[in-house]
């Protein structure tokens, strides 16, 4: 007996094609094709060549278009008629190939040949993006059309509905409860996702394209799919009209569109009102915007965002316990809803309820792990709570994910500073000011750091800073002029401080310091500075008393005011009250989104 017969033909088959899988799925792609290259030479494996196909993937991988065309169609070849589903995959992975040279003309033709042997909404969507690419109008319309004729093969979905009470019916019923959530509803889910998901994306894709303007091409697209087996999808795109409108930032179309569902189903009605309520908070119009807030409750009170809004609406207003109420009905409906939950924890932090703010971010924290946001929420509540160990902690991590914000690294160099590390304190403080050297605080608090350390020629470049920042504060330049006397250079403070004098002659402090300089340098004009003193000091002396005679007068003007008022008062004229509302409401709007 010879070896070969000793040979088992299928054990090598599949030991060599397991191999060169792992191959390609460790991303070792020269081995893969060479493995695969002994399986397709060898003639004694019967119906090799199709593994072409698998080679073609790599070569794809690779960015080797050309190639990974070669041996698609070479593949194609071995694959034969009565495998159509094989063969259309092969041609659907050609296609592809095709786009990504910007083939656009030989992608078409394989996509139009798989729309009319098995359509399916990939296929279908692919072929408008080619025909978008290459601009012409009346294909993109025809190849929409189709992709509304592609069949999802789903069975009616009225067979999920429950049945009546009688006791084959709540047999049925049972076996309702078992299978509408099984892996083949899941399945038939995903689909219905895919199709709609297409069409809404072509639709915003073609609709600028096909017409003159935007609104005519969307509308084109809204009746095609009125008139299609997707009808129940129309008002979802006449919503993403809306939106379109929004992202172009025509806020008056969008309003009117949303505005035309008033009168429609109540879930349509519910999410264009949601969405109304929304855009008038945002134009500050909060008379409108709780309106809509109540229609979309109205439509539907389980809606978490009509909730946000109405919880919104009151916040604006100063109404913090309503708002929190209207926001924790919301996490009752729908336990992820960010924007109630974040906004939840910014009521609670304005109503002094620190705590339960920090509850709120710390369940946000968990959805949303890496937002700036959230993290800087959690930061500051702990800040606030005096814990500065969990502040630094949590700013620290804000910083791993903004490692720029300048903000946010003044602010650790304000927490050391408080805990008094000073040397901490001046590394965050460089760092903020290196990504922001026009923040005032920091360049006055960096100056201040190096006057400490006795390096007062080093603060100057930071006071220099300053005083380009802000020209007209003469406080700079002042600091500049003393770092140069700290120092010892006089020469130059004399300089400094005759330039400050040019530029602010009726500075007491300058004039002051230039007395004393030119006395200690022995100059004869300390005189002629002595002199001008005595005038700066009497000028600012009759200013402060024209101040203080103006605010006296002032404060006796209201107090006798008050007294008037109280008489009438008493006197049953008028009733007592507050008069207007409260000042204090300076205050961060509410946000929809963390």
């Amino acid at each position: 007996m010879s070896m070969g017969d000793q040979i088992n033909l299928d054990l090598t088959y599949s030991v060599l094609f397991n191999l060169a899988n792992q191959y390609a799925a460790n991303e070792m792609y020269n081995e893969a094709l060479n493995t695969y290259q002994v399986i397709v030479k060898n003639k004694m494996f019967s119906n090799a060549g199709r593994l072409k196909v698998n080679m073609g993937n790599i070569y794809f991988k690779q960015r080797n278009y050309p190639k990974a065309i070669k041996m698609y169609r070479m593949s194609l070849d071995q694959v034969p008629n009565s495998h159509k589903e094989m063969r259309t995959k092969i041609m659907q992975n050609i296609g592809i190939v095709f786009v990504k040279m910007g083939q656009y003309t030989d992608a078409i033709t394989s996509f139009e040949h798989i729309m009319s042997e098995a359509p399916s909404f990939k296929t279908g969507f692919n072929l408008i993006l080619c025909y978008y690419a290459l601009g012409d109008r009346e294909k993109m319309k025809r190849a929409f059309q189709k992709l509304l004729t592609v069949d999802l093969k789903i069975e009616d979905e009225d067979k999920y509905l429950p049945h009546g009470d009688t006791k084959e019916d709540k047999q049925y019923n049972l076996v309702l409860e078992m299978i509408k959530n099984d892996s083949l509803r899941q399945i038939e889910r995903e689909r219905k996702y895919e199709a709609e998901n297409c069409i809404k994306t072509a639709a915003k894709i073609i609709s600028p394209a096909i017409e003159p303007s935007f609104d005519t091409g969307y509308d084109w697209c809204v009746e095609q799919v009125k008139n299609s087996q997707y009808i129940d999808l129309a008002h979802d795109l006449e919503i993403d009209k809306a939106i379109m409108f929004l992202k172009q930032k025509d806020f008056n179309q969008a309003i009117e569109t949303l505005k035309s569902f008033e009168k429609k189903d109540s879930k349509v009605a519910c999410t264009a009102a949601t969405n109304l309520s929304f855009l008038y908070f945002l134009e500050n119009d909060m008379a409108q915007a709780d309106k809509y807030a109540e229609v979309a409750m109205t439509a539907d009170r389980y809606n978490p965002y009509a909730l946000v809004n109405k919880g919104n609406v009151l916040f604006t207003k100063g109404d913090f316990e309503k708002a929190r109420e209207f926001y924790r009905e919301a996490l009752q409906n729908d336990s992820s809803c960010v924007e109630a939950l974040y906004n939840l924890g910014l009521t609670n932090k304005r109503i002094g309820r620190l705590e339960d703010a920090l509850d709120a971010f710390y369940k946000l924290h968990a959805i949303l792990r890496n937002s700036p946001q959230v993290i800087f929420q959690i930061a500051d509540i702990h800040d606030q709570l005096e814990d500065s160990a969990q502040a630094t902690e949590w700013f620290m991590q804000l910083i791993g994910v903004v490692p720029t914000d300048c903000s946010v690294l003044s602010r650790m160099g304000e927490i050391y500073d408080n805990d008094g590390d000073k040397s901490q304190a001046f590394q965050y403080y460089y760092d903020s000011y290196r990504y922001f050297p026009s923040h005032i605080p920091v360049i006055e608090w960096l100056g201040a750091y190096y006057i400490d350390s006795k390096f007062c020629e080093k603060a100057i470049h930071y006071f220099e800073r300053a005083s380009i920042v802000q020209p007209q504060e003469v406080k700079w330049h002042l600091m500049i002029a003393s770092c140069h006397r700290r120092s010892g250079n006089y020469n130059q403070a004399l300089e400094t401080y005759k330039y400050i004098h040019r530029r602010f002659p009726d500075n007491v402090e300058c004039l002051k310091f230039l007395v004393r300089i030119c006395s200690d340098l022995g100059l004869k004009e300390a005189q002629e500075y002595a002199t001008k003193l005595k005038k700066a000091e009497k000028a600012k002396e009759l200013k402060d008393q024209r101040t203080n005679s103006a605010s006296r007068r002032g404060s006796g003007r209201r107090r006798e005011g008050s007294a008037e008022g109280d008489r009438e008062g008493s006197a049953g004229m008028r009733p007592a009250g507050k008069r207007g509302g409260c000042s204090r409401c300076s205050w961060a709007a509410p946000q929809t989104k963390p």
